[in-house]
């Protein structure tokens, strides 16, 4: 089964450490999903946020238990950065200006999934489906 929608690095963090700052929809999307046993795509860019801002000490989370349940969850789905998405993230031009956030809506666009984030600038840009 394929996913339907992809976890911004935030909503992921948030959903295994801090639910409740997630909005109503959001938290309704992920529990669907999670009831109805549809995986959830997670950007492998994420994986890297989460390691940077985990070394940095600007997140403060168990990175080798995180992983290990990502890993283990079949939930997840970490979706990998491949040619067709490094091609996509080039023809966003300099619409996003981070780096990981075209790459997580160039994942979501490929693979046509709607994107679970609550980056204004992502929402805002229209560049792909949201649920904010």
């Amino acid at each position: 089964m394929l996913p339907h929608s992809l976890l911004d690095t935030h909503v992921l963090v948030r959903w295994r450490i801090e639910a409740r700052k997630l909005s109503r929809e959001q938290l309704r999307v992920l529990e669907a999903a999670a009831l109805r046993r549809e995986p959830l795509g997670v950007s492998a860019i994420g994986l890297l946020e989460i390691a940077v801002l985990t070394s940095e000490g600007r997140l403060k989370l168990p990175l080798e238990e995180f992983f290990d349940e990502l890993q283990a969850n079949p939930v997840f789905r970490i979706l990998p950065l491949n040619c067709e998405i490094a091609s996509e993230i080039a023809s966003l031009g300099n619409s996003l200006r981070d780096p990981a956030d075209r790459a997580i809506v160039a994942t979501a666009r490929v693979h046509r999934l709607r994107l679970v984030t609550s980056d204004q600038r992502i929402i805002q840009s229209k560049l792909v489906a949201t649920v904010g």
